[in-house]
């Protein structure tokens, strides 16, 4: 009976106030939807980022006049190095017959094989790369650098094309998280701004019910239900929204492409689960702002 009275005066209050009611549940709605595109967004761009900084390699190119030994020697030297993970030896006969066999054409005009033995380097961290580097070829007095072993032609890395996908990726999860942040906390304002409304409409209405001995969360639930009520239907708007564009946009683009593979993200019923949690979350903060500060009588 008092659950049925609590849900009466959160409705009337809503209509009551439908303006500003209307508006916090948009922007729960907005606030919902975007954290839902953000989960598997950041997700998504995280899985690639660490594909792409799995690959990354640091390459030790001999001279061509490297001898057996030499190779060897250089080997074992690379082994001793700081953050080298894995160590893998190309040949310069395996690199010219994949070369080769990659581009015929242009490899039937060379009389002679100009590829070097090459050793390619995976860091023990992908951040490492660039002290990898300057460890196997540091930099000179004079200006320049010298590798560590004479039979060493060069060393380069492949940090550069890989830091600009990781920094784009960072770029796209930095704003959206900040995106989502000011619009939760729209969200909590505008409920809050809505249950002061509220509560200021029916303030003669609370005098009384203190007058006459109702305790203060007898009368601060209905204004709970209110918050409650509005960030629930802002959150099912979402998962609505959510829902259409998974099964019109998503499914339909990976289902006719089936050389793209959908990226790994959190199942679509967690993600239901969260967007409705955070829906009401931010309800029950905007709901307690107002409370705490505003129901004083």
């Amino acid at each position: 009976m008092r659950l049925s009275f609590f849900l009466r005066e959160a409705l009337r209050s809503m209509r009551r106030n439908a303006v500003p009611s209307f508006a916090a549940m948009a922007t729960v709605l907005v606030t919902m939807l975007m954290l839902g595109l953000f989960i598997p967004v950041v997700q998504a761009t995280t899985g690639a980022a660490n594909s792409v900084r799995k690959r990354v390699l640091v390459d030790v190119y001999l001279k061509t006049s490297a001898k057996p030994a030499d190779v060897a020697r250089v080997q074992t030297l690379l082994h001793k190095t700081p953050h080298v993970g894995k160590l893998e030896y190309v040949s310069r006969d395996a690199a010219y017959a994949q070369q080769r066999k990659a581009h015929p054409d242009l490899y039937k005009l060379l009389g002679a094989n100009p590829l070097p033995d090459t050793f390619r380097v995976t860091p023990d961290n992908p951040d490492n790369a660039l002290a990898l580097q300057r460890a196997l070829a540091p930099p000179a007095a004079a200006g320049g650098v010298v590798p560590i072993d004479e039979s060493i032609a060069v060393v380069k890395n492949r940090k550069t094309d890989t830091q600009k996908i990781l920094t784009v990726t960072n770029m796209v999860k930095v704003t959206t998280a900040v995106l989502a942040l000011v619009l939760i906390s729209a969200s909590v304002l505008l409920i809050a701004n809505t249950i002061r409304l509220s509560m200021f409409a029916r303030k003669r209405e609370v005098e009384v019910m203190k007058l006459v001995g109702a305790t203060d969360w007898f009368i601060r639930w209905p204004f709970v239900i209110e918050g409650t009520i509005l960030g629930a239907l802002g959150a099912l708007g979402a998962v609505v929204l959510l829902g259409l564009g998974k099964v019109l946009v998503l499914d339909r683009f990976f289902h006719g492409i089936t050389s793209v593979s959908a990226p790994h993200t959190v199942p679509f019923a967690a993600l239901i689960a969260i967007v409705l949690a955070g829906g009401v979350a931010v309800s029950a903060l905007g709901s307690g702002i107002s409370l705490r500060r505003f129901l004083r009588v």
